[in-house]
């Protein structure tokens, strides 16, 4: 029997600019999106019933959900009906990244589900119904299903592939405090500050910001602590939050670096995740 497995590597934002609120509900935004290594990985089998199997360090949070109601599965029944599949699937997410935490975890996890069943149907992953049924699902979708470096513009889904950033030291954390996307959002003063510059990947990412951290910051000011605590690290290339938060990330120059800061991090009691930009 084949079984597929996926990887769902954590998002970063190395820079996100909210020019301005949308008819349809959402904000129209100019970010890079970069991705991790490591994350959470979705595996996918036939099966004669479908089913959804929680692991990991981070299920328990996920396991009070209905199970309906969880993207992964909202992604494996839109594949179905869009695709015209038959059978049913047996689905196991091994869940490793906070959820709600800014680093596209869910988002991640449906775009791996999407990559793993085009995979065992024969689907190209570049297919454009995989990527319309991606824009369905959520805002961040389509870039995960891309997984590589990208400007994202519109709500985030209208994607441009960028040069790979090599293999670069980059250190997640999570101070444990969960914040609402929608919140954060409600709090952004409406400010237009411009969009992103011109320049190679890193020149538009030093230059840039992420205009979600003010409001974030609000709501939770242990991203304060965090945004210190990596800002003034030895060896560090560039720190912010990512997404909504409330994780934040740092570029490192060297793996030494990177581990001083996330032993520094750990003794703090926070969530950390030592990788690389993939």
């Amino acid at each position: 029997m084949t079984v597929i497995v996926e990887p769902a590597p954590a998002k970063i934002n190395l820079a996100l600019h909210v020019r301005r609120r949308r008819d349809d509900g959402y904000h129209e935004l100019e970010t890079l999106f970069a991705f991790c290594r490591d994350g959470d990985v979705v595996t996918v089998e036939r099966a004669g019933a479908t089913s959804l199997t929680l692991t990991g360090p981070f299920a328990k949070i996920l396991a009070g959900e209905v199970q309906d109601d969880n993207l992964v599965m909202r992604a494996a029944r839109g594949f179905v009906a869009r695709f015209g599949v038959e059978g049913d699937h047996a689905i196991t997410l091994d869940k490793h990244l906070p959820v709600a935490s800014g680093i596209g975890g869910g988002s991640a996890d449906a775009a791996a589900t999407l990559r793993a069943l085009a995979k065992l149907h024969g689907v190209a992953v570049d297919h454009p119904e995989l990527f319309a049924l991606a824009g369905e699902l959520g805002a961040d979708v389509p870039a995960c299903l891309l997984g590589r470096i990208a400007l994202g513009q519109g709500k985030g889904d209208a994607l441009q592939p960028l040069a790979s950033l090599g293999d670069r030291p980059v250190l997640l954390v999570n101070p444990g405090v969960g914040v609402s996307t929608a919140a954060v959002f409600a709090r952004w003063d409406g400010v237009d500050r411009g969009g992103l510059g011109e320049g190679d990947v890193w020149a538009m990412a030093a230059a840039g910001r992420n205009d979600l951290e003010p409001p974030a910051r609000a709501l939770a000011p242990a991203i304060d602590t965090v945004l210190a605590l990596l800002a003034q690290a030895p060896g560090v290339v560039l720190s912010r939050m990512s997404g909504s938060g409330a994780t934040c990330f740092a570029v490192f120059e060297s793996v030494e670096a990177r581990d001083a800061a996330a032993r520094a991090a750990m003794t703090q009691g926070w969530w950390g995740l030592p990788t690389f930009l993939s």
